[in-house]
């Protein structure tokens, strides 16, 4: 397997773990696309951003001290 695959293989294995983090195990498909093509529609810096990356800073928090407790 060449790095790059490698690369592209791991990539694709976290972006599954935050669908499966955020609770969307069993969400439609055609769902979790249409959500994240409204997503990348956020410009950065705009209100909804910030508010988006302080709920998932806040859910990577927690899940940190989850494990820091175990």
């Amino acid at each position: 397997m060449t790095q790059e695959r490698k690369r592209d293989t791991h990539e694709k294995v976290i972006l599954g773990g935050l669908v499966i983090k955020a609770g969307l195990r069993n969400a439609d498909r055609a769902f979790l696309l249409g959500a994240l093509i409204e997503a990348s529609r956020v410009p950065v810096g705009a209100a909804e951003h910030d508010r988006l990356c302080a709920l998932g800073a806040k859910a990577f928090r927690a899940e940190a001290r989850a494990l820091i407790k175990l």
